[in-house]
Parts: structure tokens; sequence; C-alpha cells
């Protein structure tokens, strides 16, 4: 019976000498190591370049552009509609003590006040957290994304910013009362949060304040905040990174102009959603 294995060797392309396939390897290397090298000088001229040009808001104007324009798209995608995802209870965690800043003070919650400066005036009223939990209560269980790559979900629970500012009409030059779905004319286009010692501060647009899952919070998963999470006192707004989720308010002011924001000032663009 006649051998039916079919004959690959014919088909096989002759060994090539090793002398060869050593000068090939050679000049291959040769091209690569010379390829990488002009690649890193680009990157490096590249890079002084960027490091030479002026100075935007903290960090060079190039690299500002692209957080502004990249702003800008967050911003667009923005939707007092759009609603971050919300999840059972039973999978809330409490979040890393993540930072310090704006908390190294010493906190007496007796003596603690929120100072809210109306728009267009330097006029300033205080509120105790009594004031803010007297308002109606919205629990949330949402997820915190934090610009390192991490994420939880907590549950938080606290009055709704937009409920806060129907009440306290301070957003407002005329001083008329707000309706989120029917912002009067007049109302302020920013809003500036600043920690009561003044080392960490955020700005939010309008559209951020009044978003209903944007909370001034006071309780994280079923208890009151710890000073480590921003006793008594804190922002959450769960389409934003945790870096706008500011931790102990002691100053709001609403202003014409864009407020200053510690990470942007870091080199994070300022509207930071995601």
């Amino acid at each position: 019976m006649p051998d039916e294995t079919p004959d690959t060797t014919a088909n096989q392309a002759p060994l090539r000498p090793e002398a060869e396939v050593l000068a090939e390897a050679r000049r291959r290397s040769r091209r690569s190591f010379i390829g990488l090298g002009l690649a890193g000088l680009a990157g490096l001229g590249g890079w002084k370049w960027l490091i030479s040009q002026p100075e935007d808001d903290g960090i060079p104007r190039p690299l500002r552009k692209v957080l502004d324009a990249n702003g800008r798209l967050s911003h667009a995608y923005y939707k007092q509609t759009r609603l971050a995802p919300e999840f059972a209870r039973s999978r809330a965690r409490t979040p890393r003590k993540n930072g310090t800043y704006g908390l190294k003070s010493e906190l007496d919650p007796a003596t603690w006040r929120m100072r809210v400066q109306g728009y267009g005036t330097s006029n300033v009223q205080e509120f105790t957290l009594a004031d803010v939990q007297a308002m109606p209560k919205v629990e949330m269980v949402t997820e915190l994304k934090c610009i390192e790559g991490w994420s939880v979900v907590v549950h938080w629970a606290g009055a709704r910013f937009s409920d806060f500012l129907a009440k306290y009409p301070l957003a407002t030059r005329s001083g008329q009362p707000l309706d989120p779905r029917n912002p009067p004319a007049d109302l302020a286009p920013y809003a500036g949060i600043v920690t009561p010692d003044g080392k960490y501060y955020v700005g939010l647009d309008m559209d951020t304040v009044l978003h209903p899952q944007t909370l001034l919070c006071y309780e994280m998963n079923g208890k009151p905040l710890t000073p480590e999470h921003g006793a008594p006192l804190r922002l959450v707004t769960p389409l934003k990174y945790g870096i706008k989720h500011l931790k102990r308010i002691g100053t709001i002011a609403f202003t014409d102009t864009r407020p200053k924001d510690l990470w942007a000032e870091m080199g994070y663009d300022w509207d930071s959603g995601h």
C-alpha cells in the first residue's frame, strides 16, 4: 500500500546560513536602535517646547487648551436628565480616606457654619447643619470615581443643592426663587466652594449645581460623615470625578466668572466630568 502522507519538504524554503541570519539580525537591531533614538529625541524636543510655553492657570498653555477642549466636550454631554447609575444599598462601601486638603484644621461641629455669599452682593448669610437637615432628605447609592483609577459605590444622604437654592434664593441677583426646571434669567453662571481654611476649592457651573443628584451631603452609608470624609457637610456630585466632591464646606459664592479650582491648577480639566 503506498504511503499517503504528503511530502511537504519540497515546499519548504532552504535553511539560510547562520552568518546570513546573524547579519540580518544586526541590521534590524541597528535600525530599531536608530528609530527609537530619533523618537526619543523628538519626544524630548516636544517636551522642552511644551514646558517653554507661557502658563495658563498653572500649566503650559497648549496643555490647558487640550484640557479645556475636554471640558467643553464633557459639558456638552452633561444634561439635567442624565443621571448617574444607582445601585443596591448592599453594594455600598466606605471610600478611601483620600487626601487631607482642607481637613487639617480643628473642627468644632457646634460652631461650624456654612457661609453663602449671594450673587451680585458682598452680603454673606450663615447656615447651620440643622438648617440643611431641615430640607427634604435625599438618599442615593452611586459610584464615586477617582482620577487615580479606583471607584467605590457609596450610599449618600443630604439635601439637594437645588432645593437649598429654592428655599434660599442666593444664586439670583433679584433674589427670585429658583426653579431648576425653569431657571431665571439673572441666575449666576458659576459657584465656587471653599473649605473653612481656604486650602481646598472647587468651581462648578450652574448646570452641575442644579443637577438633581448634586447634594449638600451630611451622611454616608447611613451614618453622619466622619471628619476625614468631610464632616459636617460635603459636596457630592456623582457625574464628576471625586476631586470635585469637596469635603467640609466652608464658603459658597456665586460668580459671573469661572471660579478657581485646585485640581485644575494642578493640571486637570476644570470640568472634571466622566
